[in-house]
């Protein structure tokens, strides 16, 4: 049966009817009651053929089956032999159990091997790492089937849902054994004795699927088309990822690293030009690997935690970690309210003995790496293949993923919940209210992980809810009626998930301080109409925002911090001002890398590289935004026209996201506290198939060729915005999974020299000037963040010549010693300047110098 092109659309194949074997079409949800549903074919959902126009099935694969001609007498058909279901509660427990004897057997072995001291690592990490993903993922895989109805979707919740009971299992140790005199519940005895009870009480309540009566053991199966060569290639392309970064840490070049991009290209490419021949599940193995590799670029870089705010998540779960119980009023912050960094890792330091920083450079890349995958599942729910696989191309190609997720734990298990949401709500062939129920405990899950993922998402869903309500508005009361019966978000699950919020950063935990400040100050920058300046990142948006200078910037700063030190500088706690206006602190731009042979190739042609590098650059992302405007118009006013067809409550859903960064634009102080691109790289979640249905829409001039063109413009920005182009040409700023220099480098990057000298300085410390605040040491913001794990002394986190006492030690990292720079963070931007070390010659005394580090008391 072929059905009729449509024309504006790449070549559409024709489909042909699958009649038997119902596993080669398990994408295909099957629609049906609870009560009608066959044990023996529980994990095979059948496919419903809609007459709908070629578009929508040309991404399908295409099966051929040869069938035998008919004869007389059928062969007798294979029955599958079937097992009586007892009629008690604890006869279905007792046959749940034994039919998983294996698993709970190799549950116990792992206890075994937990509660035996002196077991080597080898030993205790399978061990550990089945008690906490292996076991848990398997029950929930079978669990799942009642809210989920295709395989990869039910790996995608299993690993969520996974991820949110290890938090909730060691928040209850946390919580009931000290009630009964355990002080220290966190340890591996405890922790472990949680995790079994959980698996045995798991498995004696998930259901078990029955095998169909053809069905074969998974090591005899016939492996889908083109698995293997994708597993092959993103193995390399990881192996790749993992030698690259230990290269660039012992000093040598970024080659590797630039293989492992070209590989993961390669990777990349190959899943677009043979799209057609994949089942979901195979696009979705190689966006794992894709994401992995890209993650782990960034994530292994340096012997020590490296990045931004993973620095203060290890000190936070280092806290934790070290007293065996999780206090909020040992660091009453909110990071120490984001259970995803104290519990979670504990747990999986405690039981698999994986050093520490591996658990955070390593162990969370691989869980978030599956956020794209569910991001690209949600869409594959009712959209073709080609959106979809777009749609997880620009999630991971926008530079915030593999430049700044990496340093972002709390972020990184926030989404993966936010996929596994996306999840629910595209997979309409299971009941609407077991799906609700399970997003809105997902939702608390965001809650007790990270805080600003929370906002965002509680806002994009509230004007989503509020854009579906005056759209309901708009058509008749009967479509009203059938709208209202058939949404997915509801007012209930915003209000509990609000209500969670609330009182976790309220009343138990009490770490809501700067939400409520950020509050105050919108609204009273609403009420008098005097805006402060935003973070540059406005800039990007389409709805407005002005990029500030760096030198700008600086003399902001610096006026703000004379205004806060004005009367303590009268009593002689600060340097005089005569003294610092002698030596001025000038802005800095960042250095950018010298043009390669190709770039001075193209200068000698005309082309400016530098500019085009910026320019390219700087207008992703409006033109992202620009083609989910686009996508969005058609959705809603050019039905016919539209590439994607999503439900009307998705697009509310999408605008809603937009809604999120029109808000963090024009509200400056929103912007300053969180991000415009890290809001943008969430409302992906929302808005990526609008985007993607739209880069082939705008090429339908094209005809048969706009998909193929559309794959072209993805790949190109890909190419560039992980840095192969900029690597291949010059003439733009190095960045940190390519190059030992770079912005990022100089102020994340944990040198050996520094905390050789901060141990020298801590043992030449007297008792006296420990306890003396004015003895405190001070150092800059980002050498701070770098050093803080092994500081056991007061320290301050500036150096701004404004703000250096008299008395203090003052402690210069790599880069200033180096290079003569500093770095800031103001009003959400980076601010580098030369630093005046003259300054500290004229009024301080050199105590220490290295070659990375000096010291000035």
């Amino acid at each position: 049966m072929k059905f009729p092109q449509t024309p504006g659309i790449e070549d559409q194949p024709t489909q042909r009817i699958p009649l038997q074997r119902p596993a080669s079409l398990a994408d295909q949800p099957i629609r049906r009651a609870p009560h009608q549903r066959s044990a023996s074919l529980a994990d095979q959902p059948t496919q419903r053929i809609p007459l709908r126009p070629a578009d929508v099935l040309a991404e399908q694969p295409t099966e051929i089956l040869h069938l035998p001609a008919a004869r007389e007498t059928a062969a007798p058909e294979t029955v599958a032999p079937t097992r009586t279901r007892p009629d008690s509660l604890v006869g279905r427990v007792t046959q749940r159990l034994l039919r998983r004897r294996a698993l709970l057997l190799l549950t116990l072995l792992a206890v075994v091997i937990e509660c035996v001291p002196g077991v080597p690592g080898l030993a205790l990490a399978p061990a550990g790492l089945w008690l906490l993903f292996g076991a848990p993922i398997m029950l929930w895989y079978a669990a799942a089937d009642a809210f989920v109805s295709t395989r990869d979707g039910r790996t995608i919740l299993a690993v969520g849902c996974t991820v949110l009971s290890d938090i909730v299992i060691a928040l209850g140790v946390n919580t009931i054994l000290p009630v009964a005199g355990f002080d220290k519940p966190l340890q591996t005895i405890p922790l472990t004795v949680g995790a079994l009870l959980f698996i045995v009480g798991l498995a004696a309540i998930a259901p078990v699927s029955e095998p169909s009566a053809n069905s074969v053991p998974w090591w005899r199966a016939q492996p889908a088309p083109d698995l293997i060569p994708i597993v092959a290639l993103g193995s390399v392309a990881v192996l790749l990822a993992v030698a690259g970064a230990i290269r660039l840490n012992n000093g040598l070049g970024g080659t590797v690293s630039m293989a492992a991009l070209v590989v993961v290209a390669a990777l990349m490419t190959f899943l677009l030009v043979r799209r057609r021949r994949h089942l979901p599940i195979v696009t979705g193995v190689g966006i794992f690997f894709i994401a992995l590799a890209l993650l782990l670029l960034t994530s292994l870089r340096g012997w020590n935690i490296t990045g931004h705010d993973i620095q203060r998540e290890f000190k936070v779960f280092e806290i934790t970690y070290q007293a065996s119980r999780w206090n909020i009023a040992d660091f009453r912050n909110a990071y120490n309210a984001c259970l995803s960094l104290n519990l979670l890792p504990t747990s999986i330091v405690r039981l698999t003995g994986i050093p520490s920083v591996y658990v955070f450079k390593a162990v969370f890349p691989v869980i978030f790496a599956v956020a794209p995958v569910a991001l690209y599942r949600s869409v594959r729910h009712g959209g073709s293949q080609i959106v979809a696989l777009l749609s997880a191309v620009y999630f991971v190609a926008f530079p915030t993923f593999f430049t700044d997720m990496a340093f972002l734990v709390r972020q990184e298990v926030a989404f993966v919940m936010l996929g596994c949401i996306m999840v629910l709500f595209a997979d309409a062939a299971r009941p609407r209210a077991i799906r609700q129920n399970v997003a809105t405990i997902m939702l608390i899950g965001i809650v007790l992980t990270h805080y600003s993922t929370t906002y965002v998402v509680l806002a994009a869903l509230g004007l989503a809810y509020v854009l579906g309500f005056f759209w309901g508005l708009a058509v008749r009361k009967r479509a009203i009626a059938a709208t209202r019966r058939r949404l997915f978000v509801t007012w209930w699950m915003i209000g509990i998930a609000g209500i969670a919020a609330v009182v976790w950063t309220g009343p138990l935990t009490h770490t809501g301080d700067q939400a409520r400040l950020t509050a105050k100050n919108t609204v009273l920058q609403l009420l008098s109409g005097k805006f402060a300046s935003a973070s540059s990142d406005t800039a990007y948006s389409i709805f407005g925002g002005a990029k500030v200078s760096t030198a700008e910037r600086l003399a902001d700063y610096a006026e703000d911090t004379l205004s806060q030190t004005s009367e303590d500088r009268a009593d002689g706690e600060y340097l005089p001002l005569d003294v610092i206006n002698r030596h001025p602190a000038e802005a800095v731009e960042q250095a950018k890398m010298p043009l390669t042979g190709l770039g001075t190739v193209l200068e000698k042609v005309g082309v400016n590289v530098a500019t085009v590098n910026t320019v390219v650059r700087q207008s992703v992302a409006k033109l992202l935004q620009v083609l989910l405007l686009v996508g969005l118009i058609l959705a809603v006013f050019v039905p016919r026209r539209r590439i994607y067809r999503p439900a009307p409550e998705h697009v509310a859903l999408g605008a809603g996201g937009l809604g999120v960064l029109a808000l963090l634009t024009v509200l400056p102080e929103l912007s300053v506290d969180y991000g415009v691109l890290r809001a943008f790289q969430q409302g992906l979640f929302f808005f990526a198939p609008f985007i993607a249905g739209a880069s082939i829409w705008i090429f339908r001039w094209a005809g048969k060729r706009a998909t193929a063109m559309a794959c072209v413009m993805a790949m190109f920005l890909f190419v560039d915005l992980v840095g192969i182009v900029p690597k291949l040409t010059g003439g733009y700023p190095p960045q940190l999974h390519l190059a030992n220099a770079g912005q990022y480098y100089d102020i994340y990057y944990l040198h050996p020299e520094e905390r050789a000298s901060i141990d020298w300085l801590q043992t030449h410390v007297s008792e006296a000037e420990r306890d003396d605040v004015q003895s405190e040491i001070q150092t800059d913001r980002y050498t701070f963040g770098r050093m803080q794990s092994v500081l056991d002394r007061p320290a301050t986190n500036d150096i701004f010549p404004t703000l250096v006492g008299p008395n203090t030690y003052v402690f210069l990292g790599f880069t200033t010693v180096q290079k003569g720079e500093a770095t800031i963070f103001y009003r959400g931007d980076l601010v580098t300047y030369r630093y005046p070390v003259d300054l500290l010659d004229e009024t301080k005394n050199k105590i220490y110098s290295s070659e990375g580090a000096e010291i000035y008391r």
